[in-house]
């Protein structure tokens, strides 16, 4: 199979299949994902923007 995509695709797109071929192989086995790291991520991100300039550190990670 991996021969097959190194015909198909060339350059920078077969390598980064080939990297990460084992990844993409196991969405489709287990269905996971990283959406709810990704997610999480995002909220202390939006929190972060909303607390920017906040003096006071242990009030900030309390809320957090």
């Amino acid at each position: 199979m991996i021969i097959r995509l190194q015909r198909r695709l060339s350059g920078l797109s077969y390598l980064t299949i080939n990297l990460h071929h084992n990844n993409i192989l196991n969405y489709f086995d287990t269905r996971s994902t990283n959406a709810s790291a990704e997610s999480f991520n995002a909220k202390i991100k939006a929190f972060r923007a909303q607390y920017r300039g906040v003096g006071n550190v242990n009030f900030f990670l309390l809320d957090l």
